[in-house]
């Protein structure tokens, strides 16, 4: 019982309203979540050789101190751009292997601080309670951007925890929220932690975005890791995946987690209820349908 919502802008001069918009959505799934909230942005990509990091620590984490020691540890270039209880980090780097070093040293560093996310364009921002109230806390409402995803959670599976809510990246600018329940997830999980995919959680949610990560590592497009998961996830589900370039929506083949779809000439967006596409502008144009069982919808920039 948790809600899903997600908004890509076929029309760039629409990214100013990203976060006013996609607040509305999101506050339409407070009944389906209220234990939590979270998004992922996708905005303001970092220059060309340089990692974006987002970053979550406790409610009295002092930016300031962490941002001194990050330009002692990772170069005088490297920011920190503090929000509430999470931070962005940029910093340059020599490529996936160095950010990968940064993203280590970070949390090695900083025991009590993790990494909610890592790439270029990507930013993670989740927290425990009221949709209305994360959103509030995360400014979001004033967030421009190309394209972002969002969650509310009823807890069914793990603890009401900060770190246990959607979204979950496990790859560069990959993240993917997720509604419903995995039967075979910590099989797994110990296959895909033998294979080099890092959890910070027991949540069955990081296990989909993990598997996804490992598939896109071996090669795969998304289009084609997301036709391996319907052989291989065991469960019900409706999956909505963010990329760079894009999202991507997919159910089980028996589809009983409810899922909406939209799309006009300007956006495209979905979410697990209408009411909520019907707060967006020009929602009494769109086409308007339910995603088929095992049936993979997406759409890029490119």
């Amino acid at each position: 019982m948790c809600g899903i919502v997600g908004l890509y802008y076929k029309n760039p001069d629409l990214e100013g309203r990203l976060g006013e918009m996609l607040s509305d959505m999101l506050i339409q799934m407070t009944d389906r979540g209220p234990d939590s909230a979270g998004v992922a942005l996708y905005h303001e990509p970092a220059p060309a050789g340089s990692v974006k990091i987002t970053l979550q620590g406790p409610d009295d984490v002092d930016w300031g101190g962490v941002a001194d020691e990050i330009r002692d540890g990772l170069g005088s270039r490297s920011t920190l751009t503090p929000l509430a209880n999470h931070a962005v980090v940029v910093a340059e780097t020599g490529g996936d292997a160095d950010s990968d070093r940064i993203a280590a040293w970070l949390e090695e560093r900083f025991g009590d601080i993790r990494v909610t996310s890592i790439g270029s364009a990507i930013e993670i921002y989740k927290e425990k309670g009221l949709p209305a109230g994360v959103i509030d806390k995360f400014a979001l409402r004033g967030t421009a951007g190309t394209h972002a995803l969002g969650h509310t959670r009823m807890a069914t599976e793990s603890a009401v925890t900060t770190e246990h809510s959607h979204p979950f990246s496990t790859g560069r600018d990959l993240c993917l929220v997720h509604n419903g329940s995995l039967s075979n997830h910590n099989r797994w999980r110990e296959r895909l932690r033998r294979d080099g995919i890092r959890f910070q959680t027991d949540n069955d949610s990081e296990v989909a975005a993990g598997y996804l990560t490992w598939r896109l590592g071996q090669g795969a497009g998304l289009n084609e890791a997301l036709e391996a998961a319907i052989a291989d996830l065991d469960g019900f589900y409706t999956f909505a995946i963010g990329t760079r370039e894009g999202f991507a929506v997919l159910r089980d083949p028996i589809a009983c987690k409810p899922a909406v779809l939209a799309e006009t000439d300007d956006w495209v967006a979905m979410s697990s209820e209408y009411r909520a596409i019907a707060q967006l502008p020009g929602s009494e144009n769109a086409r308007i349908w339910e995603p088929d069982p095992a049936t993979i919808y997406s759409w890029e920039k490119h």
